[in-house]
């Protein structure tokens, strides 16, 4: 359920047919007569820079982790934390989905969540990241982690990093002309450069268990429109035993978005 908060599918894109380029975004000054690496570099240090100076924007999505498929719709704001409102729709799994979206909102320190029925007459579940950081061991260390940075730039950043990109080519992004970049990194680089404030010790165990599922790449997709701005993300990982793939659609950067906590006593906290 936490793990596909900003996630959506790619279907319904456009492709122009064009082949890779020698810049992308609106970074042609930036990427200059330098290589395609160089420039693909320069084109994604501008757009974090765009994306993460404007704190927030509405977001669409479908994650899909082994048999469970789960959509969402709403807004996030990193201004100060993360701070996010959406609708989740869940399929598939041991717990199946009723089809019905379900209310979740995000803070800094917990996430709510209404199943649409009151358990012991309370409407909401907290799930208290401290908590889970314990109870999941090196995975609830980088959930904590994630929940405390995330922003759709991160992803930029991550392949910044990574030295790892090329540009694919121009593409149409729901009516957005954008340029398609791609990278893949090791479990290993994934880990490592995916986490701000997790310990070393907790680094390798979660790169163990990683592996442990037959993971051993991650494959990253980013859109960047023309006013480099992130308008797409798609990650991919390769695991034999619970295959991960998630979209997401930015939009609307700027939007105004209101998170207020469901009061204790309409909460119960998840053991």
């Amino acid at each position: 359920m936490m793990a596909g908060l900003t996630a959506c599918n790619s279907g319904g894109d456009k492709s122009n047919g064009t082949g890779g380029g020698s810049s992308g975004g609106g970074s042609n000054d930036a990427a200059g007569a330098k290589s395609p690496l160089e420039a693909a570099l320069a084109s994604l240090k501008t757009a974090s820079q765009q994306t993460n100076g404007k704190s927030s924007a509405k977001v669409e999505g479908t994650t899909k982790n082994g048999a469970v498929t789960q959509t969402m719709k709403g807004a996030m704001d990193w201004s100060s934390g993360m701070h996010m409102s959406v609708d989740i729709t869940q399929a598939g799994g041991p717990m199946g989905g009723s089809g019905k979206p379900m209310k979740a909102l995000y803070t800094p320190d917990a996430m709510y969540m209404n199943m649409g029925m009151p358990l012991g007459g309370k409407n909401w579940i907290k799930y208290d990241y401290d908590v889970m950081a314990k109870k999941l061991g090196p995975a609830g260390a980088l959930m904590k982690d994630m929940m405390n940075n995330n922003n759709p730039g991160r992803s930029v950043d991550l392949l910044v990093a990574s030295g790892k990109v090329k540009e694919v080519g121009k593409e149409d992004v729901r009516g957005v002309q954008a340029t398609h970049y791609n990278g893949t990194l090791s479990v290993s680089e994934l880990t490592r450069m995916q986490t701000k404030n997790v310990s070393e010790a907790d680094l390798k165990a979660l790169e163990q268990q990683l592996k442990n599922t037959g993971a051993t790449t991650e494959t990253i997709d980013l859109w960047v429109s023309s006013d480099n701005l992130l308008v797409k993300k798609r990650e991919q990982m390769d695991s034999k035993k619970s295959p991960y793939d998630s979209t997401v659609y930015y939009s609307d950067y700027g939007t105004k978005v209101s998170v207020t906590p469901p009061p204790a006593s309409d909460t119960t906290e998840y053991k």
